[in-house]
């Protein structure tokens, strides 16, 4: 399966913003099992927030156009990467990946620490822990790792 990378805006598109946010609660219900239901209907109500305010946003579409994975990046930092579960494994994570640090030098991340496949992809992708958090950045109790490239 071919896939193609694209920088986005959002501009107001609900039509991509919506796909976005499909992919977002796919990913997230597939790899954040320590998320209660309550917990990502809670998270969901920002995450159009999220993804309109990220600096740069990039999208990985499959052969028909619809997205299969995004990134957004801000500055050095990565602020999110979610791939659709369907596709997990196919290599859009490191495609990203590359296309973020080679496009806007992105060398930290912040990964639930509960979320071990997270924190495993970036381990190999060369990432390593340099601090932890009790909370994530709205407070609540779920750990972050934060990670850099040396």
């Amino acid at each position: 399966m071919a896939f193609r990378i694209e920088g986005v805006e959002l501009g107001g598109d609900p039509a991509l913003l919506a796909e976005l946010i499909a992919c977002w609660r796919a990913s997230v219900e597939a790899t954040h099992t320590f998320l209660t239901p309550d917990d990502i209907e809670r998270i969901a109500s920002y995450v159009p927030d999220a993804i309109a305010s990220v600096a740069h946003l990039a999208v990985c579409r499959d052969e028909g156009g619809k997205v299969a994975s995004f990134i957004g990046a801000d500055g050095v930092m990565f602020e999110m990467l979610f791939i659709h579960p369907s596709l997990r494994g196919c290599g859009l994570g490191p495609l990203l990946l590359d296309h973020a640090i080679s496009e806007h030098g992105v060398t930290l991340v912040d990964v639930n620490e509960q979320n071990e496949q997270a924190v495993g992809f970036y381990e190999h992708c060369g990432f390593e822990v340099f601090d932890r958090s009790a909370t994530d950045a709205m407070g609540d109790p779920f750990p972050i790792l934060h990670m850099h490239l040396p």
